[in-house]
């Protein structure tokens, strides 16, 4: 689990970060290279309020996150809290299990408490086996550093049965190794796999092998490799065979043999799960016709291969990590949008980019939702360029980015029509630069104006936007992010120039311009929820109490009242619901990021927590507005396909219109000018997109606050034009 983000009190100073602790932070920031972040070495800008202690805080808590230490803690508090205890090898059981399914935190929570109850009865073997359920679970989750960390101490424990627990840890080992693209540590690790490895496991090690060696360039060894391994014996298999057999060939540079292969792989049918088989046949074709300079065909076969991917169930496969395939729908969709451009048809790429962010939200939720989702609802219907045109004004445009491997894609959609843009920026380059931007925002450096004015030079300035209009802003991947409000470029930052929101995929904004614009003036807030002293937060307390009398009605529920069974009972009732409390986003599994609040019963043994998950269950058909200042509520996970996974999409899917998400630790002063900004304009009648640039404004004219770290934290999602009804 992620730190704890603090709000950060008016005047509470700090040093600054240490070099770990940036490094850190930079890490959360983007998941990139940490050293990146602790080379920033230019001054705070002069001025300003100061920093806080909070950054150190957060930084240390995000150094120890899914650490032995913090893993136990929570094991012990989850056992603390269970009605039944369980024998303690069940907990391994429950690990696996999870894991399987997909559910990577319920997983890591199982092995947790199996670690716990192992140090309680000093139980060797129960140990090993919950450092290689750790390992694994990370491994799916895509966290290669803490699945290599895992892995490393299963192999140094002492396990009663070291088949299973050696093999598996090596295997994982390999998988985190070729996943970085050192095809030779794979091997060797896959190499120490096999020597412990059970009958029923050497064959997914066998592959894994054949395709290590693939990706080293040694398709000698790789032909031997998998004809010494012989085709499966489980009929479960053979479709991963016939994969890695097609893709060895085209290694070999056979494509026309590879063609065949493929070819006869599809005439086949596949197994029962026929769809995601031909899937991956079809992605094979389109790389065989690549090879063969056939460009038209690969195209047909990869848009194909997305029809295929629509047709699956949506769920966790970790036959894609077992035999070293790691295959990735969203591959599917970057190779049918990369030729689609090619082509010169961004009306097509653009539908297949709202496709795959679809496809990428129902692959995360898939059927972890309680009372179940439905699939329309969660992702909206594509809606046809034309439908997207007609529903804009003539001062609005969406602004929509697809980062591809090498390449940016940008659409830019007016009621006029749609202009497409391709950018020579590659993914690893968009990284680093937002990653930059944002580390020197929220250290408060000189060098954001600078960042801001590259990344405005690639990003903005192309695009050639008109003065004025709104810009409805679709991000795709690290760009989701970025401030795009704090780019800065010749005539000032983007927000002096153009009101600006953000969303999920314009088929969602489609779907969020239906709902109702014009809200009543009615309040339902949470403050300050009382945990423990170290969890006060009197400055979102007074924020709370800020912008209430805003409101016509208004209910309050702050300190001890703000519990989790209060805010279900209560969120729905009002039009407007503002949420100032302490958050944790869940890198892991963005379904358990959640929201801090008070415990039903004092004294507390930790907070209570209202998960991105319960949210789905609840019903805000009647709430327009959803504000949350907590910390970084916007930062949910990336999916590959690009939908941003937490609070977001979970608070749309239960019915909110319009979100306020922040990216960043938020400071108490400037936080409440511009909420109290924000709701006066919006109950004067200014439209949410309005009303927003204008608190933004607002508090960047204070001279403490005209840093970008004060000013732009907060992103309005959703719908743009919502309004309170005057005297309501």
């Amino acid at each position: 689990m992620n730190q704890l983000e603090p709000r950060l009190a008016p005047g509470q100073a700090g040093a600054p970060l240490a070099r770990a602790a940036a490094a850190a932070l930079c890490a959360l920031l983007l998941g990139v290279a940490a050293p990146r972040c602790a080379n920033a070495a230019d001054a705070p800008a002069a001025g300003l309020a100061p920093e806080s202690q909070g950054f150190r805080e957060a930084a240390e808590r995000e150094r120890d996150a899914e650490t032995l230490k913090s893993l136990t803690d929570e094991g012990r508090l989850l056992l603390s809290r269970d009605r039944v205890a369980l024998p303690a090898y069940d907990y391994c059981s429950m690990s696996v299990a999870a894991a399987e399914r997909g559910d990577f935190r319920d997983s890591i929570n199982a092995a947790a408490r199996a670690l716990v109850v192992a140090e309680r009865t000093d139980n060797a073997d129960l140990v090993a086996l919950s450092k290689r359920d750790l390992a694994i679970a990370y491994s799916y989750a895509g966290d290669l550093d803490d699945a290599e960390k895992y892995a490393r101490e299963a192999l140094a424990a002492h396990p009663k049965q070291p088949d299973q627990v050696f093999a598996p840890a090596n295997k994982v080992l390999g998988d985190v190794a070729l996943r970085r693209g050192n095809a030779a540590a794979a091997l060797a690790a896959y190499d120490d796999a096999l020597q412990t490895a059970s009958p029923r496991f050497k064959p997914l090690v066998l592959m894994s092998i054949t395709n290590a060696q693939i990706a080293a360039g040694d398709t000698a060894a790789a032909r031997k490799t998998l004809d010494s391994a012989g085709p499966p014996a489980s009929a479960e298999l053979a479709p991963a065979y016939g994969r890695i057999e097609g893709k060895l060939l085209l290694a070999e540079g056979k494509p026309a043999d590879a063609l065949k292969a493929y070819q006869a792989q599809l005439a086949g049918g596949g197994t029962g799960e026929a769809s995601y088989d031909n899937l991956w046949v079809h992605e094979g074709i389109g790389r065989a016709y690549l090879a063969l300079g056939d460009k038209d065909h690969a195209r047909e076969a990869w848009l194909h291969a997305v029809e295929d991917s629509e047709k699956i169930r949506a769920r966790f496969r970790s036959d894609e990590f077992k035999t070293g395939l790691f295959g990735d729908t969203q591959s599917i969709f970057e190779e049918a949008i990369k030729l689609s451009v090619d082509a010169g048809d961004y009306e097509s790429a653009w539908n297949l980019s709202e496709r795959s962010r679809a496809r990428a939200l129902l692959d995360v939720v898939r059927n972890r939702v309680e009372a179940g989702v439905d699939d329309q609802q969660l992702v909206g219907a594509v809606p046809t360029l034309q439908a997207v045109r007609d529903a804009l004004r003539p001062n609005e445009a969406i602004v929509e980015y697809h980062s591809l491997k090498d390449t940016l894609v940008v659409w830019v959609i007016r009621k006029s029509g749609l202009l497409g843009h391709t950018l020579p920026l590659k993914r690893a380059d968009i990284d680093t630069a937002v990653t930059d931007v944002r580390n020197a925002i929220v250290h408060r450096r000189q060098s954001a104006i600078t960042y801001g004015d590259k990344l405005y030079a690639l990003l903005i300035a192309p695009l050639a936007l008109q003065p004025g209009e709104r810009l409805i802003i679709v991000p795709h991947g690290a760009l989701h992010y970025l401030p795009f409000q704090a780019l800065h470029g010749p005539g000032g930052f983007l927000i002096e120039q153009h009101p600006v929101a953000l969303e999920p995929s314009a088929s969602i904004a489609m779907q969020l311009e239906t709902r109702r614009q014009k809200v009543a003036s009615s309040l339902v807030a949470f403050g300050n929820p009382q945990i423990a002293p170290a969890y006060a937060l009197p400055g979102a307390q007074a924020e709370v109490e800020g912008i209430a009398p805003l409101f016509a009605s208004k209910e309050l529920f702050l300190q001890s009242a703000a519990t989790r069974v209060q805010f279900r009972e209560s969120a729905p009732a009002g039009r407007v619901l503002h949420v100032a409390t302490h958050a944790q986003a869940d890198t892991i599994d963005p379904l358990h990021s959640r929201i801090l609040l008070a415990p039903t019963t004092q004294p507390a043994d930790g907070p209570d927590s209202l998960l991105a998950l319960d949210v789905y269950n609840l019903k805000l058909n009647n709430v327009a507005l959803v504000t949350l200042s907590a910390c970084e509520t916007g930062l949910g996970r990336i999916a590959r396909g690009d939908e941003i996974l937490g609070f977001t999409r979970a608070f749309f899917y239960a019915g909110a219109t319009s979100l306020i998400v922040s990216m960043w630790p938020v400071a108490d002063e400037s936080t409440a000018i511009t909420m109290r900004t924000f709701y006066a304009q919006l109950s004067q009648g200014s439209e949410a997109i309005d009303a927003m640039r204008a608190a933004q404004l607002a508090v960047m004219k204070e001279p403490r606050f005209a840093h970008p770290f004060f000013w732009a934290p907060f992103d309005l999602m959703g719908g743009w034009r919502l309004s309170i009804a005057r005297g309501t």
